[in-house]
C-alpha cells in the first residue's frame, strides 16, 4: 500500500520514535515482524466453501488441527511476517487434555447461550507501536481442559443466564495452573530475540510440555495465482539447535534455540519435530491418499503417542522444538529462542546481547509510554491506558481475503457449490484484502468492521499516526471501497450497512496526529476525495423518498430496535431512522469541516463546502419539521424512530442511543475562518438571507459565549436540553460508568408494538441479550458501549465551545449543581475510565463478581477490554478482548489529563 506523507510530530524522542520514524519513511522495516497471527482462523467466512454459508458446521474447532487453512493462520500469543508467510506461536499440552494446546478454545456461535465466546484466559501485556518488544501471557489449566462441560453449559444455559466460563469450572481454582508468558524483542527489523516463561502457580509439582512451533502457511495445496511464490517453501535441521526456514519470497530464516533454564529444566535435549502444514484427508474425510504426514501430527505424537505421525527425514513445513519440563511448586523454567534472517545471524546467539536485547526493548517500551501518557496518567490511569495500548496493538492481524477467488474456488480443489455464485458477498468481486489490519478481538471478531476500525484508527493514532492514517486509507482504496461508492462492511455481509463514521475518524486522526500549521493536508485531501463517493453512495440509497430522511438498516446497533431493522417492511410501510438519518448529517458536518479547512489553502473546495453546508440544514430541517415536527416528539421531548404506515406517522417510542444520536451532529463554523473564504461566504449569506425557513438550525454568533461562532446542529438548544435532561438522568440513561444504550425506565416500562398479529417488546436488558436477534451475544438494549459514549463526550465538548458559560446542565455527580457541558463531559469519562479502576474495595468494575479479581495478585492487576458494559454494574459483556474500540479508554484519559478544567457554574 501507498504511504500518505507522515507527519510525526506528536511521537516523541528516544528510541521507539526513531523506530517509528525509520519504518514510516521505509527506511527501515520495522513493522515487518509482529503479533499478526489471528486467535482464531476456523469458524470464519473465508474458510467456508459450504452450500449454505455455515462457516461454524462447515469448519469447527475438531477441523482446526487438522485442516490446512486456505486465507490465513491462527496461533495462542503468535507472530508472523506481515504476509504471514512464516508463523511461530505456542503449543502447550499438560498431559491429560485430549488435544494439544495451539490456539486458543472458544464455542460458536450456535454453542453459546449468547453466541461465539471465547473460553480461554490470556492478556495481553505490552507492546510497542513497531513491536520491537511485545509480550501476552496465557494462563494454561493443570487439570484436563473442559472442552465438553463448556459446551454443554452453555448449550444448555437460556438466554436468560449468563455465559458459563472457564473460571467457573473450576479447573483455575487454588493456583493450578501454568502462566506462560511470551517475549517478542528485536535486535534489528529481521532478528527476533524470544524468552518464554512457565511458571507454576500451584502447590505442588507439575509437567508442562512447550512446543515452541514455526511454520508455513500453506500456500501451495490450492493451485492459485494469487499466492506469488506458490512454489513449496521448507523447514530443515541443519545444526543440534538450529533450524532454517527457505521460502521463494522470504529471504532465508533461522531459528535457534537452548535447552530450557530454571527450575523446570530438562536433562535431556528437546526433541525437534516436523511434520507438513497439510490437511490429514484421512481423519477428516476417510481418504487414503493424502500427506504422509500432516498439520496434526504433533497432536498425534504428543498426546497420542504416535512416533509415525512425524517424520523422520528432519525436514518439512512445520515444526516444534518439544520441551518436557517438570516444573516444582511455585517454580519457573525459561525457554530462549532466535528467530533471525540467516545474513544476520549474531556468531553468539544467546550471549550477554540476548538478555540485553529483551531488557534494553522492555526499558526503551516504558521510555516510550512515560512520554506519550500526560503527566497526570500515573498509577492506575497510566495502567490502565498502557494495558489499553498493549491489547490494540496486539489485535493486529494478517487479513487475507479474495472474493472473486473465493467464490470460484481454486483449481487444485473441488469446486464450491454453485450456490456461491450468488450468496454471501457475490457482488463484491473487486474486492481483494491482503493486509495487516486492526481487529475487533482476533478470536471473536478476526475480521474488520468498518465502523469498528474508525474508532480503532482514532484510539492508535497518539502512538503511531502512520498507522492510523494507513488503516483509514486503506478502506477507501478502490481494491477494498465498492465501485459504488460503499465501504465493506465485515465479511459476513460486506454489504451490509455500518454507520458512516470513516470521515470523522480521518478528520479526527487529522487534527490529533500532528500540531495546527504541520498537519497532513495531503491525507486529509485524500481521504476527502474517496468520501465524496461515499457520501453519495448514502444519498443514493438510503433516502428512499428523497426528503432527507433515512433509512440505513440495524445500522451496527444489532438488536437496539422493536423489529430487526434491516428486514424488509410490508407494502405501503416506510420506516424513518432517527439514528440513520442523524448520521448523515453528522457524516455532513464532518465532510463541511474538511472541506473549510482544505480550503483555507485550495479555493476550489469553497463550492463542495457549500453543497455540505446546505444538505446539513436541509436534513436537520427534515429531521425536525417535516410533517410538523419530523422525528422529534413533542410530548416527551426526545427523538424517535418513525414508521409510517399509508403516509401516517407512528413513533416508537423507545428511548435509546437511536434518539440521542441526533446530539451527534453538531459542528461550528469559526467566522473569521469564513471571512477568508470569499465564495462560500458569499453562498451563505446568501443562504441566511432568502431561506430563512431554514436559517433558523443556524445559531447566530451573538448566542455563542465564544464568539465569532455559528453552530450547525441538529437540536434546538431547547430540544437540547430536553434531551440532556434523559441523557443526564441516573434513573434514565446516566449508568454510574457511563450512558446507557436504553433508558432504564424500560425496566418497569417496556415499550410494546402489536404488527401482524405479534407482539415485539422492548425491555432494559443491562447486561447479555436475551434474544437471538443479531446473533444475540451484542446487546444495545442497556449495556454501556465505548464509541458511542466517546462520540457523546466529543459532542458536549462542541456545544461546550459554543454556548460557553451560557449554557449549563444539571449534573447528578455534582449534587445537582449546574455545570457548563464541558464538566459534565469530564464526568462522563470518569465514568467511562472508573469501568477499569479499583474501587475502595480493590474490585475493578469490569472484572464483574469474582473475589479473586479483586482480592488475588495472580488475578487483579490484568486487564480485559470487553466489548460493551453491564448497565448497572460496569461488568465486562461480549468479546473479552475487543480492546479495538474499548482501547477508547486510553483516549479519554488522555482528554481527561488536558490543563485547563472549566469552572463550575453556581446555581
Amino acid at each position: 500500500m501507498e504511504v500518505p506523507g507522515v507527519s510525526l510530530d506528536r511521537i516523541p524522542a528516544g528510541a521507539e520514535g526513531q523506530r517509528l520514524r525509520e519504518d514510516a519513511r521505509r527506511e527501515k522495516n520495522w513493522k515487518r515482524w509482529g503479533p499478526y497471527l489471528a486467535d482464531r482462523q476456523w469458524g470464519t467466512v473465508r474458510e467456508d466453501y459450504s452450500a449454505d454459508g455455515n462457516c461454524w458446521a462447515y469448519f469447527p474447532h475438531e477441523h482446526a488441527r487438522s485442516r490446512a487453512y486456505r486465507w490465513g493462520e491462527d496461533g495462542l500469543l503468535g507472530i508472523c511476517d506481515r504476509e504471514c508467510r512464516l508463523c511461530f506461536a505456542l503449543a502447550l499440552w499438560n498431559g491429560r487434555d485430549e488435544i494439544l494446546k495451539e490456539r486458543p478454545f472458544g464455542l460458536s456461535g450456535p454453542e453459546g447461550n449468547h453466541g461465539e465466546d471465547v473460553k480461554e484466559i490470556y492478556f495481553h501485556l505490552a507492546s510497542t507501536p513497531t513491536h520491537s518488544y511485545c509480550s501476552g501471557m496465557y494462563r494454561y489449566p493443570q487439570a484436563a481442559y473442559p472442552y465438553r462441560r463448556l459446551v454443554e453449559e452453555n448449550t444448555r444455559a437460556g438466554k436468560t443466564a449468563p455465559e458459563f466460563e472457564l473460571i467457573d469450572t473450576g479447573v483455575l481454582d487454588d493456583g493450578r495452573f501454568f502462566d506462560v508468558t511470551v517475549e517478542y524483542a528485536k535486535a534489528s527489523p529481521n532478528d527476533l530475540c524470544i524468552r518464554i516463561t512457565a511458571c507454576n502457580r500451584a502447590p505442588e509439582m507439575a509437567t508442562l510440555h512447550m512446543l515452541p512451533t514455526l511454520w508455513f502457511r500453506n500456500t501451495w495445496s490450492w493451485g492459485s495465482e494469487d499466492e506469488s511464490g506458490a512454489a513449496r517453501p521448507e523447514l530443515a535441521r541443519i545444526g543440534p539447535r538450529q533450524i532454517r526456514a527457505e521460502h521463494a519470497t522470504l529471504e532465508p530464516f533461522l531459528l535457534a534455540w537452548e535447552p530450557a533454564a530454571g527450575d523446570g529444566a530438562a536433562p535431556d535435549e528437546p526433541a525437534v519435530l516436523f511434520t507438513d502444514n497439510e490437511t490429514n484427508t484421512a481423519r477428516l474425510f476417510g481418504s487414503d491418499r493424502g500427506p504422509a504426514h500432516a498439520k496434526d501430527a504433533f497432536h498425534e505424537r504428543v498426546v497420542r503417542g504416535r512416533r509415525d505421525a512425524t517424520s523422520t527425514q528432519e525436514r518439512g513445513t512445520k515444526a516444534a522444538v518439544w520441551h518436557q519440563l517438570r516444573i516444582p511448586a511455585h517454580g519457573r523454567a525459561t525457554l530462549r529462542l532466535r528467530l533471525c534472517a540467516e545474513r544476520e545471524a549474531p556468531r553468539e546467539a544467546f550471549g550477554p546481547g540476548f538478555d540485553g536485547v529483551l531488557r534494553d526493548r522492555q526499558r526503551e517500551c516504558d521510555e516510550f509510554y512515560a512520554a506519550v501518557l500526560p503527566p497526570g496518567a500515573t498509577g492506575e490511569r497510566g495502567r490502565v491506558a498502557r494495558a489499553a495500548y498493549a491489547g490494540l496493538l496486539w489485535s493486529k492481524q494478517f487479513y487475507h481475503y479474495v472474493v472473486k477467488d473465493w467464490l470460484a474456488g481454486d483449481p487444485a480443489q473441488p469446486p464450491p457449490p454453485p450456490q456461491r455464485r450468488t450468496g454471501r458477498n457475490s457482488q463484491w468481486t473487486h474486492l481483494y484484502n491482503r493486509d495487516v489490519i486492526l481487529m475487533p478481538d482476533k478470536w471473536e471478531y478476526p475480521w474488520y468492521a468498518a465502523w469498528d476500525l474508525a474508532f480503532h484508527a482514532v484510539a492508535v493514532a497518539r502512538v503511531d499516526p502512520a498507522l492510523a492514517k494507513d488503516q483509514l486509507i486503506l478502506l477507501l482504496r478502490e481494491w477494498y471501497m465498492h465501485p459504488n461508492g460503499q465501504i465493506p462492511a465485515y465479511e459476513f455481509a460486506l454489504g451490509d450497512v455500518n454507520p458512516p463514521v470513516h470521515a470523522w475518524a480521518c478528520w479526527r486522526v487529522y487534527k490529533i496526529t500532528a500540531p495546527r500549521g504541520r498537519r497532513d493536508r495531503a491525507f486529509l485531501a485524500r481521504c476527502f476525495h474517496k468520501l465524496l463517493l461515499n457520501f453519495t453512495w448514502w444519498v443514493n440509497r438510503k433516502d428512499p423518498d428523497g426528503r432527507n430522511l433515512f433509512t440505513g438498516g440495524f445500522l451496527g446497533l444489532d438488536n437496539i430496535g422493536v423489529f430487526d431493522r434491516s428486514a424488509p417492511l410490508p407494502e405501503g410501510v416506510l420506516l424513518h431512522q432517527a439514528d440513520g438519518t442523524a448520521w448523515m448529517a453528522f457524516f455532513c458536518g464532518t465532510m463541511l469541516a474538511m472541506a473549510l479547512e482544505l480550503a483555507a489553502e485550495d479555493p476550489t473546495y469553497e463550492d463542495v463546502a457549500s453543497k455540505f453546508f446546505e444538505h446539513f440544514v436541509a436534513i436537520a430541517d427534515a429531521m425536525n419539521t417535516l410533517g410538523g415536527t419530523g422525528l422529534w416528539d413533542e410530548q416527551d421531548g426526545f427523538y424517535y424512530d418513525q414508521l409510517l404506515v399509508r403516509g401516517e406517522p407512528h413513533p416508537l417510542r423507545v428511548r435509546s442511543l437511536v434518539g440521542l444520536i441526533p446530539l451527534l451532529a453538531v459542528e461550528l463554523l469559526d467566522e473569521r475562518l469564513v471571512e477568508r473564504l470569499p465564495g462560500f461566504r458569499k453562498r451563505m449569506r446568501w443562504f441566511l438571507d432568502h431561506r430563512t425557513d431554514l436559517a433558523r438550525h443556524i445559531s447566530d454568533p451573538r448566542d455563542s459565549g465564544a464568539g465569532a461562532m455559528r453552530l450547525l446542529a441538529i437540536p434546538s438548544r431547547e430540544r437540547l436540553e430536553r434531551s440532556l435532561a434523559y441523557m443526564l438522568d441516573e434513573a434514565e440513561f446516566l449508568s454510574p460508568f457511563g450512558v446507557r444504550s436504553l433508558s432504564r425506565v424500560h425496566a418497569e416500562r417496556p415499550f410494546v408494538l402489536h404488527a401482524q398479529g405479534r407482539e415485539m417488546r422492548v425491555g432494559y436488558e443491562p447486561g447479555d441479550s436475551t434474544s437471538s436477534l443479531f446473533g444475540g451475544n451484542s446487546n444495545w438494549r442497556g449495556p454501556i458501549w465505548f464509541p458511542i459514549n466517546y462520540l457523546l463526550v466529543e459532542a458536549l465538548d462542541r456545544y461546550d465551545r459554543f454556548f460557553g458559560d451560557g449554557l449549563t446542565i444539571e449534573c447528578p455527580a455534582r449534587g445537582g449543581r449546574r455545570v457548563r457541558l464541558r464538566l459534565a463531559a469530564d464526568e462522563l469519562r470518569r465514568r467511562l475510565i472508573s469501568i477499569f479502576l479499583p474501587a475502595p474495595d480493590g474490585r475493578r468494575p469490569c472484572h464483574g463478581a469474582d473475589p479473586r479479581w479483586a482480592s488475588d495478585p495472580l488475578w487483579r492487576d490484568h486487564l480485559l477490554f470487553h466489548e460493551c458494559f453491564h448497565g448497572d454494574t460496569g461488568a465486562g459483556l461480549g468479546a473479552s478482548h475487543q480492546t479495538g474500540w474499548t482501547a477508547l479508554a486510553a483516549t479519554l484519559i488522555h482528554e481527561l489529563e488536558r490543563p485547563a478544567q472549566p469552572r463550575i457554574v453556581p446555581a
